[in-house]
């Protein structure tokens, strides 16, 4: 009966051991180096929402942005990351926060503008990606977003001239 008992303590606390080690996996996904690839992953679906001229898919991705910058394990994070997160973090969330709170499309974008800049700057501060993250700007509203791709898909724009625009700095 001891060795039952004994057996199934081992099983448990190994299993919890496992949770946890899962757990903290998932929180350390949404920190540091892989939460901001992360946090450039959903900045992109809004992007490419506002590319579709689709506002609810902008105001749910927004949302699921506005989680992730919450969840963000600020212990974990390097000097530098630290650094240059911690004056932007309130800034991207009220960004992301007022796209998801609004279904104007015109709104959204230029809620977006304000993301862009901001992202622009921890793109800056802190490797986001490991690949190239494209730098873009619109001469005709005069605003700038980031992107995975050279090729030019304006958030701006939408649908109505989707190609407008072009690459100013590629960010390796």
């Amino acid at each position: 009966m001891k060795t039952l008992i004994l057996s199934t303590l081992f099983v448990c606390s190994f299993s919890f051991g496992i949770f946890a080690a899962s757990s903290r996996f998932i929180k350390d996904d949404t920190a540091s180096q892989s939460s901001f690839e992360y946090l450039l992953s959903l900045y992109y679906n809004i992007k490419d929402a506002l590319v579709n001229s689709d506002p609810s898919a902008a105001a749910s991705k927004a949302d699921e942005l506005v989680n992730a910058i919450q969840k963000i394990d600020i212990k974990s994070l390097t000097a530098t990351e630290h650094k240059a997160f911690m004056p932007l973090q309130d800034k991207l969330s009220a960004d992301a926060k007022d796209i998801s709170q609004s279904k104007d499309l015109a709104k959204q974008r230029i809620y977006f503008a304000s993301l862009s800049d901001n992202f622009y700057l921890l793109a800056k501060a802190v490797k986001l990606s490991t690949e190239s993250i494209y730098y873009d700007y619109c001469s005709m509203k005069k605003k700038y977003w980031l992107s995975s791709e050279s090729a030019i898909k304006n958030p701006y724009f939408g649908k109505a001239m989707p190609t407008c625009g072009e690459v100013k700095e590629t960010i390796k």
